[in-house]
């Protein structure tokens, strides 16, 4: 059914902006856009933009990670800590964070490193919201347990409390990466000299549909490949936790 109603409204598309029953600036043919796709790809252009936006993705992912896991672990072993720091964490991550990229532009220019750092800061709130939730809603009476078999704090920490937390953590890693990777884009497509949504501005900015939806169709097909990856180290994790 859902296959169904994708064709459906496809179908719709090509024959209304073929017809001219739909604006052809704002809704090209799919045909053009294929067009368009193959020849994006062809020309190969695209593979250093694409390169350059999971690089500014993986470097600011793996700043919110590395600080996200440790504030949030650190946060999580102190009830008092987490009483006090979660719902003032909860509360900034509800602040638009977008608000913050014209001060990361002054800081740092239009060029990686302002997406860098608001990528950092939209993917760094659910990891730490995340890493205080599974922490610290261990099962005490597995610590307990663990301990009163004589259990050293790295034995607890391998056996009890990461198999426990796992599930919540690699929950809020996720959603991080998505979060870092819309950003990043976003910033793209707000200032930049170069990227996946540089190209989709330039080609909007050209009246040239068509290229825009191409690269549009590349930027999905990249947030495709991080959802299957995510979701692969995920099941990964699960199954050796278990």
């Amino acid at each position: 059914m859902q296959i169904a109603c994708v064709v459906v409204v496809f179908c719709a598309w090509q024959i209304g902006s073929s017809t001219g029953a739909l604006d052809p600036l704002i809704l090209p043919p799919l045909t053009a856009i294929i067009v368009a796709l193959g020849g994006v790809l062809r020309a190969g252009t695209v593979w250093a933009d694409v390169g350059l936006t999971l690089l500014e993705l993986a470097i600011a992912f793996a700043i919110a990670a590395g600080a996200g896991l440790l504030a949030g672990f650190v946060i999580s072993r102190s009830p008092f800590a987490v009483r006090v720091f979660d719902p003032l964490i909860a509360g900034l991550y509800a602040v638009p964070t977008i608000l913050l990229f014209p001060l990361y532009l002054l800081f740092f220019g239009i060029g990686p490193q302002s997406k860098i750092a608001l990528g950092a800061t939209m993917a760094i709130f659910p990891i730490v919201l995340s890493t205080i939730a599974g922490f610290a809603h261990v099962d005490r009476v597995r610590l307990a347990a663990a301990r009163s078999m004589g259990a050293s704090p790295l034995q607890l920490f391998w056996h009890v409390l990461v198999p426990e937390a796992f599930p919540v953590v690699v929950a809020g890693l996720r959603m991080g990466l998505v979060l870092g990777f819309l950003s990043i884009l976003g910033g793209e497509t707000i200032t930049s000299n170069a990227g996946i949504g540089h190209d989709i501005v330039t080609m909007a900015e050209s009246l040239e549909p068509a290229k825009m939806f191409a690269y549009i169709v590349v930027a999905i097909a990249v947030a495709m490949a991080l959802n299957a990856l995510t979701s692969y180290v995920e099941a990964r994790g699960r199954h050796e936790n278990a």
